[in-house]
């Protein structure tokens, strides 16, 4: 994804467009596109403001961490409990997500479930 143009260009568009010159002439003069000096007037004149919005960033955790002492909770009554039973009793409370999502949660919280205890060191092979 690109970078947003800088404030000081998306002001000069838009003071330009104030001072009469047409969005597709400020466009041209400014060398941006007609569809961004369209857009940033109309951003001026809705908000009063041309800043870019934030880019990027987790938009959809909110949705489970919502849920966060219910899934805890499951794991601390059943240790052994594996992503898609977990995911099955989300359903049965109404919650539906993906077992993707159930990952990226417990990566979150740096919870690891393993299923069996990790095997001791080779002493003949190195293991990786």
């Amino acid at each position: 994804m690109g970078k947003p143009l800088s404030v000081d260009l998306r002001d000069r568009v838009v003071s330009a467009v104030d001072e009469g010159l047409s969005r597709r002439k400020a466009a041209e003069r400014f060398g941006v596109s007609i569809s961004s000096a369209i857009r940033w007037t109309r951003q001026r004149r809705r908000t009063g403001d041309v800043r870019a919005k934030p880019q990027g960033g987790d938009m959809r955790s909110g949705r489970i961490e919502a849920h966060a002492p219910l899934i805890l909770g499951l794991v601390e009554a059943q240790g052994d409990i594996t992503l898609a039973e977990l995911r099955a009793r989300l359903a049965q409370q109404g919650i539906a997500v993906a077992v993707s999502t159930l990952w990226r949660f417990f990566e979150r919280h740096a919870i690891t479930l393993k299923k069996r205890p990790g095997t001791r060191p080779s002493r003949i092979v190195p293991t990786s």
